[in-house]
Formats: structure tokens, C-alpha cells, sequence
């Protein structure tokens, strides 16, 4: 008897060792991840075989991270035929849900595009109330979306609900709004006497009681202008900063048309001072030595008008 149950422990010990033996070596994949609501050998080992589906626990909230005990690993992975030796010691196997992250300036988007659309105007959004990003399971569709929306005009103190994506439970969003303007600013140092281009021009958000009335708003009302001192980036630029591009100089002869009427006149003029295209400047006729004031048409070209409003002569 004793003999028959020695034998048989042999053989079970053997079976054991074959077993051990005929199990499949794997080993910790460098990044654990589950890409659904379940975490699988699959996301913990890269040939798991037909084992990979066996299902280890419910995976966490998307970007979210689940620890599990290493033994209970293991002994999972040894029913399956997968050897599992944690020769590096691992305390602990962390694994992280996979997610698509809503940022809170993704956020703030929504906030200022809800804005625009309720009051017309453009608002900078401060958020008071989000610590954390929102988190959408990866293998959903659509973004986020807000589900309501709630703003104090007098206060710019807002409220909305904010799903990270179709369905998904919402997060309330607080904070304060205010309002801005879109302002054009020069993007390098521009000199004395250069001329402003559109690749000189970027646009910042500045308060609106920070704009004052000399500040300059529309892009077409800078670019062309010709610098009256030196500028520096990245601040408004002020009507009184630029003028028109100086196509006549102080002391260049030019072409003077005097027009009343159905009458024209011409005659060689001096320009006593530099001015740009429209700008009404002082001359001296060389023919009757007068000084007049003219409209600076283009390069060499000036006119005295009739019918225009400050045109005038005076003795020099």
C-alpha cells in the first residue's frame, strides 16, 4: 500500500513538472494598457495566445489607472498555460485605461464660443472650478459637447455642463468671463521710416478697457504704413505711431497742379517738408516764389484744389 501511494505521488509530482514545462514563457509588456472597459492577459503580455482574452478585472474610469497584485497575475496566467516569472519584481502591476483627453482649453473654447453666440461680443474665459482634464473612452465618436449653459450679464460669472463626449456623464464648469478685442501687433522690431507688411502683423486679445480710442484695430489700417518712430513687438500700435510712406522729400522738385474749376494749372514746386501719399503739406511755387499748401498725390506729383477744404496760399 504504501508503495502504490508513493508511486502515485510520483507520477502527480511528474505531471506537475510536465505541465510546468509545457507552459508558455511571458513576460511584462514596457506599457500596460486596456483599450475597453475590461483588462485582458492580452494588455499585460505580448503572446498570450488564445489566452489574451481571459478577462483579469473590470479596467478604470478612461485615463484613469488600476493596480493589481502580482501573485493574482500569475495564478490567472498559470490556469491559462502562462508562465509568468515577475523576475524583475513588480510590487505592483499598474495598468492605465486608454482615453482621448479633453483639455480645459478645449473647454474654454466652448465657453467664449457659447458666449459669442449669446451676446455677440468676444470674451476671454478664466476657468475657476475644472483642477483636471475630462477623459472620453477612446473607441467612442463625437467630442465634447455642452449639454447647459447659464451667464451673468452683470457679473460675467458663468455656469455650463460639459460632457467629454455624446452621452458621457457631465462635469459642471465655472469661472468668469470678460470682455476682449482682438488687437493687430507688430511681430519684430520695426525701424523708423520702414514699412509695416502683413507679415509683420499678429493679433493678441487685450480687455477692452485696456484699448483706448488712438489704439489701432483694423490690420488694413497698419499694413503700408511707414513707422514714425521706432516700434517694438507685441504691443498695440497707436495711430500716431505711423503715417503714409513719404513718396515726396523735403526739397524735391515737384509737378504742382493748381485745379478751380474747369481750369488747370501746373508749375515746378519745392516741397518744404517730406510727406506721403495724401498728405497736405507746404510748397514753394518757383515760379511766383508763394509757399502754398498741396495734396501730395504720388511721387512728384502734387495739387492745389479749388473745392477742397484747407487748400490755401499764403506769402512766404
Amino acid at each position: 500500500m504504501l508503495r502504490t501511494l508513493a508511486f502515485i505521488l510520483a507520477l502527480s509530482a511528474a505531471g506537475a513538472a510536465q505541465a510546468q514545462d509545457a507552459a508558455t514563457p511571458v513576460v511584462l509588456k514596457e506599457r500596460l494598457v486596456s483599450a475597453d472597459a475590461v483588462i485582458t492577459l492580452s494588455d499585460l503580455f505580448d503572446n498570450a495566445g488564445v489566452a489574451g482574452e481571459v478577462m483579469l478585472a473590470r479596467a478604470p474610469a478612461p485615463g484613469r489607472s488600476l493596480s493589481l497584485d502580482p501573485a493574482f497575475v500569475r495564478d490567472v496566467a498559470a490556469r491559462q498555460g502562462l508562465a509568468w516569472a515577475n523576475a524583475g519584481g513588480v510590487l505592483r502591476v499598474t495598468v492605465e485605461r486608454e482615453a482621448r483627453t479633453v483639455s480645459a482649453s478645449e473647454i474654454s473654447a466652448m465657453v467664449e464660443e457659447a458666449l459669442f453666440v449669446e451676446t455677440g461680443h468676444v470674451y476671454a474665459v478664466n476657468l475657476s472650478s475644472l483642477r483636471q482634464d475630462l477623459f472620453a473612452p477612446i473607441d467612442t465618436l463625437g467630442g465634447p459637447e455642452m449639454v447647459s449653459f447659464d451667464h451673468d450679464a452683470s457679473s460675467n460669472l458663468f455656469r455650463a455642463q460639459i460632457a467629454p463626449y455624446p452621452g458621457g456623464d457631465t462635469l459642471t464648469v465655472s469661472g468668469r468671463a470678460q470682455r476682449v478685442a482682438d488687437v493687430p501687433v507688430l511681430n519684430r522690431n520695426i525701424a523708423r521710416g520702414d514699412t509695416i507688411t502683413a507679415a509683420d502683423v499678429d493679433w493678441v486679445r487685450l480687455p477692452e478697457n485696456q484699448v483706448r480710442g488712438e489704439i489701432i484695430l483694423a490690420e488694413d489700417a497698419l499694413v503700408g504704413m511707414s513707422a514714425r518712430r521706432a516700434l517694438s513687438p507685441d504691443r498695440p500700435v497707436r495711430s500716431y505711431d505711423v503715417e503714409p510712406p513719404i513718396v515726396v522729400e523735403r526739397g524735391e522738385l515737384v509737378s504742382l497742379v493748381y485745379q478751380v474749376g474747369p481750369l488747370t494749372l501746373s508749375a515746378q514746386a519745392r516741397a518744404l517738408e517730406n510727406g506721403g501719399e495724401g498728405a497736405f503739406i507746404r510748397f514753394v511755387n518757383l515760379q511766383s516764389n508763394r509757399t502754398v499748401e498741396a495734396w501730395v498725390e504720388g511721387p512728384g506729383r502734387a495739387s492745389v484744389l479749388g473745392g477742397r477744404s484747407g487748400a490755401s496760399s499764403v506769402e512766404s
